[in-house]
């Protein structure tokens, strides 16, 4: 069942068309993967589902409502969380101020409550508690950005190229810790990755986003064993 359904969106910023007639499902509590090269819209997408690109037509659905017109503090209120890909943390602030700052919504007594929850999702992180963000490694800024995401019990969460400038090994490290919170919690992910293979190996569903179009949507698995992959992905074949 489709949590989040795009249907013939075209959008983009401005007078700038992005994407054109994209459709999309994001299956609850799955991982649906969205892989391109850089400049495919992928960004925008999330942008799109998220009210803070234009959209010129199309609609978008979550749980059946109708999103596509509504402000972005709304459809964060409905339940969908967004971890973009730059200027995720406060650098400046500690790693419990930025948690807190993340639930400033919340009620004094919920807060605690919530960075106890999270901690014992990110463990690595409590002893960091006073430290400043900007000092954590790039793979712990990325589980306090995804810890931050949750500290409003979001039922959706989109994640936009998280595994920028890490090391391979710690990409495949935070992707896993991703796969671990929606099994734990029941989240539905939608992931926009860059290292499209580790992202296919760990998905349900993937679509392939070229020149704002897309070129494939099925089976993760399905795409990251097509003989012409390589091709696909950079839009030098069609399937």
């Amino acid at each position: 069942m489709a949590i989040i359904e795009v249907r013939n969106l075209i959008s983009g910023y401005g007078k700038l068309k992005v994407l054109f007639n994209v459709n999309l499902d994001v299956e609850e509590k799955g991982i649906t993967v969205v892989v391109g090269p850089n400049g495919a819209g992928k960004t925008t997408l999330l942008n799109s589902i998220m009210g803070i690109a234009t959209i010129y037509d199309g609609t978008i659905h979550y749980n059946g409502h109708k999103i596509s017109e509504l402000p972005t503090h709304k459809i964060s209120k409905m339940g969908i969380a967004y971890l973009p890909q730059m200027g995720n943390v406060f650098a400046d602030l500690t790693v419990n101020e930025n948690l807190r700052l993340a639930s400033y919504l919340l009620d004094k007594t919920e807060v605690r409550d919530r960075v106890d929850e999270v901690l014992s999702l990110f463990p690595v992180l409590e002893k960091f508690l006073n430290r400043r963000a900007g000092t954590l490694s790039g793979g712990e800024r990325r589980m306090l950005a995804i810890a931050m995401a949750l500290m409003r019990r979001p039922k959706v969460i989109l994640l936009d190229e998280i595994t920028t400038d890490l090391a391979p090994i710690i990409a495949k490290k935070v992707l896993r810790q991703v796969v671990d919170l929606r099994d734990k919690l029941g989240l539905t992910v939608l992931i926009v990755e860059q290292m499209a293979k580790i992202a296919l190996e760990l998905g349900n569903q993937a679509y392939l986003l070229v020149s704002g179009t897309i070129r494939y949507s099925g089976k993760a698995v399905e795409l990251l064993n097509h003989p012409d992959f390589s091709e696909l992905y950079l839009g030098i074949k069609k399937i």
